[in-house]
């Protein structure tokens, strides 16, 4: 008997899922799976019902949401034999999109039910993990934007970057180092990603891998607002690395220490978060969670 457990972010998306007993019953036979829903009422909770699943015995634990959730879920199940499944009713859905997970529903189900497991790579950011990417700079303000907005649609994804290009004048200050060279600068933008799309379609590490054991890092620096249109029109063919201003890496590992301020505005795959330390490491865990695609 297996058991499944769905961790389901009822307000993700349109907030207008089917994922009742009686529905997922009619892909799960009763004789080889037990189920059990779990559905969340704040941010962060989804963390707390997957360490209950876990202590409960679940074999499969389905996160069903948007990256936020997706990531509360497996950041409990990174290095344990627990399976992750997701379900995308989120807005950006990156990682689905990038596992080739449809949002249609009954079609992600089917890919659950057939339960084809790979390992993938984990990315590390002090004690935070993340499955895309995280970054600091630019698109930190984005998100932060982006959440205070409580709109959760490509519109108000574009509003918010609109605003943060009004508001990026003050730029960090920070040393870097990276595959042993100590980069001294002030980045627009420094992107960390272990996938190769943001969400929406979008992508910035176009040639990054699940699976590779390499984080892909772009670094920009201050562009002129012509410079950033071009940049962006650019990135809708993923072609925005052949700018000369614009910097990319592969690494395993990357320190980022702060000179100018006490602590990191960060986005972690698509959430907002204060990080009071002045340095942040961040590293590969290569084939550190299994996943259903």
């Amino acid at each position: 008997m297996k058991h499944i457990h769905f961790i389901v972010n009822s307000i993700a998306g349109k907030g207008n899922n089917n994922l009742d007993l009686v529905y997922l019953e009619s892909f799960f036979n009763k004789e080889v799976f037990t189920i059990n829903i779990k559905p969340t009422s704040y941010k962060k909770h989804a963390i707390k019902l997957t360490q209950e699943s876990i202590s409960e015995k679940a074999d499969i634990i389905v996160a069903c949401g948007g990256d936020g959730t997706i990531n509360e879920v497996a950041s409990c199940l990174v290095n344990t034999s627990i399976v992750l499944g997701i379900i995308p009713i989120g807005s950006g859905n990156g990682l689905a999109s990038n596992l080739d997970i449809p949002k249609n529903i009954d079609e992600a189900l089917r890919i659950i039910k057939a339960q084809v497991i790979k390992k993938i790579d984990v990315g590390q950011l002090n004690n935070h993990y993340f499955f895309s990417n995280t970054g600091i700079g630019f698109d930190a303000l984005v998100i932060k934007n982006y959440e205070a907005s409580n709109e959760r649609t490509l519109i108000s994804y574009v509003k918010a970057t609109l605003k943060s290009l009004k508001k990026s004048n003050k730029l960090i200050e920070v040393e870097t180092i990276l595959n042993g060279h100590i980069i001294e600068h002030q980045p627009f933008l420094i992107f960390i990603s272990n996938s190769n799309e943001l969400g929406y379609k979008v992508s910035l590490t176009p040639k990054a891998s699940l699976e590779d054991g390499m984080l892909d890092i772009l670094i920009m620096p201050k562009l002129s607002v012509i410079k950033i249109i071009l940049f962006m029109l650019l990135m809708t063919i993923k072609r925005h690395h052949i700018l000369k201003e614009v910097s990319t890496y592969q690494t395993k590992n990357i320190k980022i220490t702060q000179k100018n301020r006490p602590l990191f505005q960060i986005q972690i795959d698509g959430e907002f978060i204060l990080i009071k330390n002045k340095t942040i490491e961040i590293k590969i865990l290569e084939k550190a969670l299994n996943v259903i695609s």
